[in-house]
């Protein structure tokens, strides 16, 4: 399987800012998934504001779900079945039994 290019052309609009807390908050509300929101700041809250590595890795988690929501393609790959996906990859193992 080969990686898929980056495609910006692929994206329905532009990604929404997410520089700043209160940027990301108003990008979650609107393209966040449901409940991400809530929990973002229930995350948030418990997390040590001194520990500037997890409030990092907290922020791009949650900056990947709203990119996710903004790419065609990825939201496309999330609501495929799982029955398809089982389909698919014995389909491509199959296929590379043959070779």
């Amino acid at each position: 399987m080969t990686v898929q290019p980056y495609r910006q052309a692929d994206r329905p609009g532009p990604i929404p800012p997410m520089g700043t807390l209160a940027e990301l908050r108003a990008a979650l509300g609107v393209w966040g998934f449901p409940g991400d929101l809530p929990r973002f700041e229930e995350e948030l809250d418990a997390l040590d504001l001194d520990d500037l590595t997890s409030v990092r890795e907290l922020i791009q988690a949650y900056r990947h779900r709203v990119m996710l929501r903004c790419d065609g393609q990825a939201m496309e790959a999330l609501m495929r079945s799982t029955e398809d996906v089982v389909f698919e990859l014995g389909q491509r193992m199959a296929e590379r039994n043959a070779r």
